[in-house]
C-alpha cells in the first residue's frame, strides 16, 4: 500500500512514543452518554450524571441490579480525546517552510481584488477592524470550524456539509 522508502510507523504504539515524545499528547475525559457533562474538575468524582441520572460507567446486562457497588465497575460508556492545540502550533511553527506559508496572508499576498484567500473575506476584515492589534502580527493564527455530513438543523434526512 505504501511506497518502499515510507517513514511510516510501523505500529500505533511506535507513533504513540514519537508524538508524546514531541509534547503531542492527549488527554482522555469521560463523558455522560448524553453529552449532558464532561466528568473533570468538579465532576470527577462523581459516578453518575447529575443531569440526567445515568451511570457514567457501562452496566453489564446481567448485573440487573442498580447499586452503587456496580455503577462503578467497568469502562466508561464515554470518553472524549482532548488533543491540546498548543503544541500542534509550536511544532508547526518550528518548521521554517511551515511557518512561512502560515504567514502568507500578511508578507506574500498579491493584493489583486480577487477573492483569493479568507482574508479578502467580509467577515475577516470586520474582526481586523474590531481587533487591530491581533491584525498586526503576521503570525496570529485564525482557527476555522470545518464540519463533513454534520446534522445541524436535527433533520436526520438532511446533511450539512461546510
Amino acid at each position: 500500500m505504501l511506497p518502499e522508502e515510507n517513514t511510516l510507523s510501523k505500529s500505533y504504539y511506535e507513533a504513540k512514543k514519537i508524538l508524546c515524545s514531541m509534547g503531542m499528547e492527549h488527554q482522555k475525559i469521560r463523558a455522560c452518554s448524553n453529552d449532558c457533562i464532561l466528568y473533570k474538575n468538579e465532576f470527577e468524582e462523581m459516578h453518575k450524571c447529575p443531569r440526567c441520572g445515568v451511570s457514567q460507567f457501562k452496566v453489564q446486562d446481567d448485573n440487573e441490579c442498580s447499586s452503587d457497588a456496580s455503577m462503578k465497575k467497568g469502562p466508561p460508556t464515554k470518553v472524549l480525546w482532548y488533543l491540546s492545540i498548543i503544541p500542534r502550533f509550536k511544532c508547526i511553527f518550528a518548521n521554517g517552510d511551515d511557518a512561512k506559508d502560515l504567514t502568507w496572508h500578511a508578507d506574500g499576498r498579491i493584493y489583486d481584488g480577487m477573492l483569493c484567500h479568507s482574508d479578502d473575506s467580509s467577515q475577516w476584515k470586520k474582526i481586523n477592524h474590531l481587533y487591530p492589534d491581533f491584525k498586526k502580527e503576521a503570525r496570529n493564527l485564525r482557527l476555522g470550524l470545518a464540519t463533513n455530513r454534520m446534522n445541524s438543523f436535527g433533520s436526520l434526512s438532511t446533511k450539512h456539509s461546510s
